[in-house]
């Protein structure tokens, strides 16, 4: 397992994730630079509402939308496909004081992590499933074409996992975490799900204690794995639980639950998370993991 941490800091602290498992061949394109690119300006679109008193939220958001619109990373624009060659698409927010919203399958969101907060601020519901265009309009939005979210690039990743010639990516989602300058914290996760996948498959990112979790003066996190093992395993609420209940540190209680809810089941994946006093951890047991992370405008960024 490899972790990172970053120390408390009195100010915010933020961190993204682009996804665990390493890059695929056909997402390799130009390098790491892409990566590296792509992980800086979204977490500088963050770090900006945090650096001007704003919320976790606004902060977890921005990064997050910024990645959805970043065909490189598995999220909104760019997210891989479904095995008859479609985008389904989930996302999630929760604040630390508990509220949460969620949208799954969804298929007409240019932004689906701002949808999946609409459904947190707008509405009695957590969670919906394919909000069609109406839903979307209701609630100001206007929809995309499906043909939107689908690139070249993820044509051709799809048809060689299906000829057999590459194995299905599982480790595809993006997210953040933030702890703002009044100390609450907040996580998002969005992803495209699994290369391949059956339509209508939901994985763990729009899934309240299994992708994401936070709770003020505890902990904020978002996760990117094998989402069949996040879900089986609560991972995002055990660590939070560990913390919360056995007075387990963030390290520690991170480390403890990759290894017996992923490890265990013989799944990899990965999370990062902020806890209430600042303190930043990313870790993961894949052979690798997109991350940016830090308490000032220049993170500190593994691809």
């Amino acid at each position: 397992m490899q972790m990172f941490e970053v120390a408390p800091d009195d100010g915010p602290s933020l961190a993204l994730h682009g996804g665990a498992g390493g890059r695929t061949e056909e997402l390799t394109l130009e390098g790491r630079a892409e990566y590296s690119d792509g992980l800086l300006a979204a977490y500088r679109a963050g770090w900006r509402v945090l650096a001007a008193g704003g919320s976790a939220l606004d902060a977890v958001c921005a990064s997050v939308e910024a990645l959805e619109n970043d065909p490189l990373f598995n999220a909104g624009r760019g997210a891989a496909l479904t095995a008859t060659g479609q985008a389904e698409l989930d996302a999630s927010v929760m604040t630390g004081g508990g509220q949460a919203g969620a949208v799954a399958a969804s298929k007409h969101a240019k932004n689906p992590v701002l949808l999946a907060r609409a459904v947190m601020e707008d509405t009695e519901h957590a969670l919906i499933v394919d909000p069609d265009a109406a839903f979307l309009d209701r609630h100001g939005f206007q929809p995309v074409e499906r043909g939107y979210f689908i690139t070249a690039t993820r044509q051709q990743q799809l048809e060689r996992v299906l000829d057999g010639r590459v194995a299905a990516a599982r480790h595809g989602t993006v997210g953040a975490v933030a702890r703002d300058a009044r100390g609450r914290v907040a996580a998002a996760t969005s992803t495209g799900g699994m290369v391949g996948q059956a339509d209508g498959r939901v994985g763990d990112s729009p899934i309240v204690g299994a992708g994401v979790y936070a709770r003020d003066d505890v902990v904020a996190i978002s996760g990117t794995g094998h989402g069949e093992a996040f879900i089986r395993g609560v991972v995002a609420y055990d660590i939070a639980a560990r913390i919360r209940y056995a007075n387990a540190d963030l390290p520690t209680a991170v480390r403890e639950t990759i290894e017996t809810e992923l490890g265990q089941r013989g799944s990899t994946g990965g999370v990062i998370a902020v806890g209430g006093d600042g303190r930043i951890v990313v870790a993961h047991n894949s052979a690798a993991m997109f991350s940016a992370r830090g308490t000032g405008p220049n993170p500190a960024i593994t691809t």
